[in-house]
């Protein structure tokens, strides 16, 4: 029999292994105090593939010495299910992983309820879907939701290092030795996804001849041939991969939607889906901003469907937002004036909250003048009226200065010019 892949051998055997999630498993997070205490409830974990809710649902059961056991809702039929039940009424408890859990059909569901009702199965229900669109509300009424984020790159090299020294369970019997470019590469190409940096890895090192003191060295070359997508990212500190960040980005800014797109290319060779959709999201609020403010909500639509697809088909939303944000008119308006604000408070000049802004609902409020002389804004026409809202200090203060870009900015500068012209 083959022995399994390194991927599945590195699976954490304790809450204390796993790697990243620290929002979950972290000290005196919510899955870790469900491990301590023993006191186990049915969960559903979501997410991109790869970052780990297997690993999760085996370091559970590791950290619980409850019986494990993994089913897929899509291959397994109910009579498995059935035996895991029985397993359950011998033992008091199973953890079933029950992988593509919004696949899981009518007749497969009703069976488990009860026992997810009883306590006898813990269900660790993993998909990549998002749960309050794809799952049974029967199912999710009865769990908990826990989203998993993608994997860092830091946390990514944890694993590799872990696996290239674990002699029972990893690499360690190998004698192997990676560059730095190498592990630089692997924890950035794999886009979040440890399960392919380690079986890429594997692959790596089973391919390469010792050299003549035995040693297996593991160059970026040979780390670039197991992943099969050519390394963007050269530099030792990383700054390669940041310069075509700020390219890409300029390159939007700029207008330029092929430059822009070459630089999307380059990103999604690197397989950095995550450094893309958070970039894309920073353009379309500071960049484009108030002269297209519907960008930004499709931006993050193209991002959330590029998350659901994984490459290769995530190119496709991604360059839909990347060509509408390069042809969007231009404005930083918001974001010049929250800095314009956030730089006054931090020289100090802010002031007192004039009194008539202050609450004026607590017992003693209105002995101490607070409230008093607040004009409703909704008893006058057109929903304005003229009265102080910024401290004495700044009473005077002007952050926001529109731009005439889009349509939508035009309309917002005529309101506000209406507005701050009798103020002045």
């Amino acid at each position: 029999m083959s022995e399994k892949p390194l991927a599945f051998r590195m699976r954490p055997r304790t809450i204390d292994e796993v790697i990243g999630q620290k929002h979950l498993v972290g000290e005196g997070k919510i899955i870790r105090r469900m491990v301590n205490a023993r006191q186990l409830s049915s969960m559903i974990l979501y997410g991109p593939p790869g970052i780990g809710k297997t690993s999760i649902a085996s370091a559970i059961a590791g950290s619980t010495n409850y019986a494990f056991r993994t089913l897929n809702a899509v291959t397994n039929n109910k009579k498995d299910m059935e035996i895991v039940a029985a397993e359950a009424k011998m033992s008091g408890k199973v953890i079933l992983l029950l992988d593509e859990v919004h696949r899981l059909d009518k007749a497969k569901q009703d069976f488990l309820l009860p026992y997810l009702e009883n306590g006898m199965i813990t269900l660790i229900g993993a998909t990549t879907s998002n749960p309050y669109h794809a799952i049974n509300p029967a199912i999710r009424s009865r769990a908990q939701i826990f989203e998993l984020k993608p994997l860092e790159p830091a946390d990514i090299k944890i694993a590799l290092n872990r696996a290239l020294a674990d002699r029972e369970r990893g690499l360690g019997k190998y004698n192997a030795e990676i560059d730095a470019e190498a592990l630089d590469y692997f924890a950035q190409a794999s886009g979040g996804d440890v399960r392919s940096s380690l079986n890429s890895l594997e692959l790596a090192v089973l391919s390469t001849a010792p050299s003549d003191e035995g040693i297996i060295r593991i160059s970026l070359q040979a780390a670039e041939e197991s992943m099969q997508k050519k390394s963007l990212v050269h530099d030792k500190d990383g700054d390669a991969h940041y310069d075509v960040l700020s390219a890409f980005q300029k390159s939007i800014r700029g207008s330029d939607t092929n430059a822009a797109l070459h630089y999307l290319g380059r990103l999604i060779e690197a397989g950095d889906l995550v450094s893309i959709g958070r970039r894309l999201v920073v353009i379309a609020y500071e960049d484009i901003g108030l002269a297209n403010p519907q960008a930004g909500a499709r931006t993050l639509a193209a991002i959330q469907a590029a998350e659901r697809l994984g490459f290769p088909e995530a190119r496709i939303p991604l360059a839909n937002a990347v060509i509408e944000l390069c042809l969007s008119p231009k404005s930083n308006t918001a974001y010049l004036a929250i800095d314009s604000a956030l730089a006054d408070i931090r020289a100090g000049k802010s002031g007192d909250v004039p009194d008539h802004l202050r609450d004026g609902h607590y017992k003693g409020a209105k002995e101490l003048g607070r409230g008093i002389g607040y004009q409703y804004p909704h008893d006058f026409e057109g929903g304005w009226v003229k009265q102080q809202y910024l401290p004495d200090k700044l009473k005077n203060k002007v952050y926001y200065h529109p731009k005439k870009t889009g349509k939508f900015e035009q309309a917002l500068a005529a309101i506000y010019e209406k507005i701050m012209g009798p103020r002045k």
